[in-house]
């Protein structure tokens, strides 16, 4: 199938991500920047590309259905998707585009995203332009991978070829296999926080803060060293900064470290 990948919301917003959480790692703040800054204008919850999104993500991310209900839900998104204005996602698309064009560059476009072939599927299925029988088989595919069990693969939906797949994953973990699972977790969770505003991270951060506090006041409690008591109770105090505020961004790296520290006096230990 021939697919206009430019025009599919879902795969602009995976491209996205993944180059912010490139960015964010190699430590390039002005690109960081232009992203969030593109997210926030064009993908929010408010905007009409973030409402498309919304429903390109029940369909990509809902499993262990029954058959019935599966069936019935993707009823139900459609006729959701048809409620939205067409040219209005378009225009929006169109702006979306060109920011991401001007501020990003053409090569944003080259990023490899691995479920593209899910994102095409559902793109069809919205499409008024797709044929019947190819929506059909869309449909059905959908489904199964709705109605599927968390533990079976989804045949019907594999990202691209084994090759480029397994090239691109080997080339992913060299690069950022330096990363904790937990920073990995906190990236994840921070560069999809966009699209739910920032509910998932919240749900996150409220355990993981709370995982870095025991583990900090177990180091002070077992160490005799007074510098290193200190600094783990100045980080202490701005972990418990974050019941009275908001995360922001600059919180991010800050994290990120606190994230090592821990590893380090567990390490240490």
């Amino acid at each position: 199938m021939k697919h206009n990948k430019k025009r599919n919301t879902a795969f602009i917003y995976e491209t996205l991500t993944r180059e912010l959480t490139k960015a964010i790692v190699d430590k390039k703040l002005s690109r960081k920047k232009a992203i969030v800054g593109i997210l926030k204008e064009h993908l929010s919850k408010e905007t009409v590309l973030g409402q498309e999104l919304a429903l390109y993500r029940v369909l990509l991310e809902t499993t262990n259905l029954q058959d019935k209900v599966a069936s019935r839900l993707l009823e139900e998104t459609k006729k959701g998707y048809n409620e939205l204005d067409e040219g209005s996602v378009f225009d929006a698309q169109s702006r979306l585009i060109a920011a991401i064009n001007k501020n990003l560059g053409q090569e944003v476009w080259s990023t490899f995203v691995p479920n593209f072939k899910s994102l095409a599927s559902v793109s069809g299925i919205f499409s008024k332009k797709t044929a019947i029988k190819k929506r059909v088989l869309f449909e059905q595919a959908i489904v199964d991978n709705m109605s599927r069990r968390p533990e079976a693969p989804a045949e019907a939906l594999q990202p691209l070829d084994n090759l480029t797949y397994h090239s691109f994953i080997k080339k992913f973990n060299t690069k950022y296999s330096s990363l904790l699972q937990e920073q990995q977790d906190l990236l994840t969770h921070y560069v999809t926080s966009f699209a739910d505003n920032g509910l998932e991270m919240r749900m996150y951060l409220n355990e993981e803060i709370g995982r870095l506090k025991g583990a900090l006041t177990e180091a002070t409690n077992e160490s005799t060293e007074p510098l290193l008591v200190q600094k783990v109770e100045e980080v202490q105090h701005y972990l418990e900064g974050f019941r009275k505020r908001e995360f922001v961004e600059k919180d991010l790296s800050k994290v990120l470290k606190v994230q090592s520290l821990v590893q380090e006096l567990v390490a240490h230990d």
